[in-house]
């Protein structure tokens, strides 16, 4: 999309762009037969989107890791329609052990997953560690949806194949990925402390999360199953997730304000890419706007995805392994 596309809110080939809301885009989509677990439901564009789903009438679970708050957007979504369906269950994704207490909860409700959106994150964090000794930024942004997809990947595929509904796996990247380390992920020195940047730290887990669905689309592939894995851009918001950095964001909107969305538009490419019928079998792609653009050439690299891969199950295992 252009930046005259951006300012204007010119829609592109998909009929929607920057402009358009979550509503917009959904409008007359029927996802009462869905089942979608949200991440990070409980604000920002991870409400809006849950509100939205709900509003079509999926059945949203919201992942999160703050209770009152994920109570309190349910209380929301519900006053908007007393008839949704929403579920709330905790998920700190900075915690392997959170998310596998997530996972198996989950799977004992014996409930269908149609969609799963990797939505939350953290953004610009001074440097510090998770309790599973990885950096922040990339074990909460990646590391910690790349095991919670694993978990679920086998009730997605049951689900898919049982229904006969293509799956979706909807990863909410960034146009940040760009500005990430050399060589795009730190395999090496993942932890790197000594010259750490809040900024490249922060694009290399947005980058890892478009490797994460690119990988997940070459398997699906390979295997047959009917799911799809998509990575999107929501644009530039000012949610909860910038609380890190308030001062350097509200200067960045001063200069930059024509390039500013609202929540209702942040959430659009994501609920376009979760539910709209229009993108059924389009899988391994970089949405912004609602539209498919070239992520980065790191964003394309297959070998780097598949590298992620095996890294990411190693740093799991690594981390699970308990101390003596």
């Amino acid at each position: 999309m252009s930046i005259f596309s951006l300012i204007t809110g010119r829609a592109g080939p998909s009929g929607f762009g920057s402009a358009s809301t979550a509503e917009d885009v959904t409008r007359g989509v029927d996802a009462s037969n869905l089942t979608a677990i949200i991440t990070g439901g409980a604000s920002g564009i991870g409400l809006e989107t849950a509100r939205v789903l709900a509003l079509r009438k999926a059945h949203v679970i919201i992942a999160a890791r703050n209770m009152n708050a994920a109570n309190e957007a349910k209380r929301v979504i519900l006053k908007q329609d007393e008839k949704a369906r929403v579920d709330v269950m905790k998920l700190d994704l900075a915690s392997i052990r959170s998310v596998r207490e997530f996972a198996d909860k989950f799977l004992k409700l014996d409930l269908p997953l149609n969609i799963l959106i990797n939505n939350a994150g953290i953004m610009f964090c001074p440097y510090q560690v998770s309790e599973d000794g990885i950096e922040m930024q990339f074990a909460t942004n990646h590391i910690g949806h790349f095991l919670l997809t694993n978990l679920l990947l086998d009730k997605m595929k049951e689900t898919a194949k049982i229904s006969g509904v293509e799956g979706r796996i909807v990863n909410l990247s960034s146009i940040a990925h760009i500005h990430t380390y050399k060589g795009g992920i730190l395999f090496d020195d993942i932890n790197k402390k000594r010259s750490y940047s809040d900024k490249r730290a922060y694009g290399q887990s947005k980058l890892a999360n478009i490797l994460h669905a690119n990988e997940l689309n070459r398997r699906f592939q390979e295997e047959g199953v009917n799911m799809t894995a998509n990575a999107v851009h929501p644009g530039l918001i000012m949610t909860p997730l910038m609380r890190y950095s308030p001062f350097l964001m509200k200067l960045l909107k001063a200069f930059s304000y024509f390039l500013w969305k609202t929540v209702p538009q942040g959430a659009a490419t994501t609920c376009y890419v979760a539910i709209h019928p229009s993108l059924k079998g389009v899988s391994g792609k970089y949405f912004v706007d609602c539209n498919e653009i070239k992520a980065s050439s790191y964003g394309r690299d297959e070998l780097l995805a598949r590298k992620l891969w095996d890294f990411s199950n190693k740093l799991i295992t690594s981390a699970s392994k308990p101390l003596h």
